[in-house]
């Protein structure tokens, strides 16, 4: 094996050496939730629920020191952190009445009776990316246990403190050895073994949609199961007759929460014509509001980004020709900090609307009615989330129906929520994760027929 420095990136100070697992470590996990999915699937429904709940307790209990994990590794503000875990908890609370709720049908027919069976799939194993790593971690693993799946978890090689320690506590709630790991170490290696194993029988993965096909072209090998959640660059729009001082004041926490490093950031500011210049004015001063700084302090609301590499990623969309409109604050000194960012567009083919910036910028640009707005916001590959506000009822319906995207939020800018599904359209990924049905997507349906005559 090899190791990884885990660097904070706020201070950029190591904050510990991990371990990355090669193939055979890999192989070996996989081998071990192989051995202990005969077991755990055999578990009665109501005592899997039992050990779920003790988890997501567990989880509860520890929600400091995970937060504070989070706000040293992934330089998360503290507040956001608090949530993230308390994510967690409740996937797994939610995800613990998943086991007796797994039902199958009894459909008529003629000479017998035919009934239904949700099987749980085998190994599964879940890729996390750095972005939100409790969170989306536990989407993958809560409903996968669930229906009696065992779970190889992978966290980001940037992001791992976490994850380590949500597999201690699910030790400490008692769920049985090998039934949830996590194995630390490179994409490439760890990720690409998911893929390749015949015994991970589905692969759920997070992160770009350049790597999302790359997972599913190797899946398509052997037929592998996969769930998708990929890149998006989501429209928030903002008709004239909507409520402008809210749409302004809440834009910046759509696009510039977790420092834009989210794939459901309204990173496109869509602003009916008659109401663009206004719109700024309002706006300008909401984003110079933003409170950059130490993720620890309370008070702050949008820490660094993740990595140097990162930041320089980001920096590299705003190119000499870019208009820049205004800009938010940043701290001086180490860490990897960059200011929000409002830029006004040349052209829809511009970069900056048409790529995932995955940063603290966000592009504003006009459009002349409800046609030009749907048109404008359906002009990308992605298609994962989005805003839109009106005070037009039948307008919020219209738009949201033609809007292709998986999750929209009108004069609002929430729509994860762990009790509804979330998932994208087009390049933005396949399948979808929470909700009702979570645990039926970690599931083969079986059919039996049973003959009376």
């Amino acid at each position: 094996m090899t190791s990884a420095q885990v660097i904070n990136p706020a201070t950029e100070q190591v904050v510990t050496t991990i371990e990355a697992a090669d193939q055979a470590a890999t192989d070996a996990a996989i081998a071990r939730a192989q051995r202990a999915l005969t077991s755990w699937r055999q578990v009665a429904p109501g005592d899997r629920a039992r050990l779920l709940r003790r988890f997501a307790e567990a989880v509860d209990a520890d929600l400091e020191r995970l937060a504070g994990l989070e706000v040293t590794n992934a330089g998360h503000t503290i507040g956001n952190a608090r949530w993230e875990a308390g994510n967690v908890r409740d996937v797994l609370h939610y995800s613990a009445g998943m086991p007796e709720r797994l039902l199958g049908n009894q459909i008529p027919v003629v000479g017998g009776v035919d009934i239904t069976f949700h099987e749980p799939l085998g190994v599964v194993g879940v890729i996390v990316p750095w972005n939100f790593p409790m969170p989306i971690a536990a989407w993958g693993f809560g409903p996968a246990l669930a229906a009696g799946n065992t779970v190889v978890l992978k966290p980001a090689e940037l992001t791992p403190l976490t994850a380590i320690r949500l597999a201690e506590l699910a030790l400490d709630a008692g769920l049985p050895e090998h039934v949830f790991q996590v194995v630390t170490g490179k994409g490439s290696v760890v990720g690409q073994r998911f893929v390749t194993h015949p015994a991970v029988r589905k692969v759920v993965f997070t992160g770009s949609t350049e790597v999302g096909k790359q997972i599913m072209a190797g899946c398509a090998e052997q037929v592998k199961r996969v769930t998708l959640e990929l890149g998006g660059k989501s429209a928030n729009i903002v008709f004239a007759d909507a409520d402008l001082e809210k749409a302004a004041a809440t834009a910046p926490y759509a696009v510039f929460d977790n420092a834009g490093q989210d794939c459901c950031a309204r990173s496109r500011i869509l602003v009916q014509r008659s109401v663009f210049d206004r719109f700024l004015e309002l706006l300008e001063p909401a984003v110079q509001g933003v409170r950059v700084g130490d993720p620890a302090d309370a008070a702050t609301e949008m820490g660094p980004l993740i990595s140097a590499a990162h930041r320089d990623r980001v920096a590299g969309f705003l190119e000499p020709s870019t208009k820049v409109a205004f800009t938010g604050s940043r701290p001086d000194g180490p860490g990897f900090w960059f200011a929000p960012t409002v830029v006004l567009p040349a052209s829809p083919a511009d970069r900056i609307l048409t790529e995932e910036v995955f940063g603290p910028v966000v592009a504003v640009l006009p459009f002349d009615d409800e046609a030009d707005a749907i048109r404008l916001a359906n002009d990308t590959e992605y298609g994962l989330s989005g805003s839109l506000w009106t005070s037009d009822v039948g307008r919020a319906l219209r738009v949201s129906r033609a809007v292709e995207a998986g999750n929209l939020s009108v004069n609002s800018h929430s729509s994860v929520r762990y009790w509804t599904p979330f998932g994208g359209f087009k390049q933005s990924g396949l399948g979808r994760e929470l909700g009702p049905d979570a645990a039926r997507a970690f599931t083969e349906t079986k059919n039996v027929f049973i003959a009376t005559d």
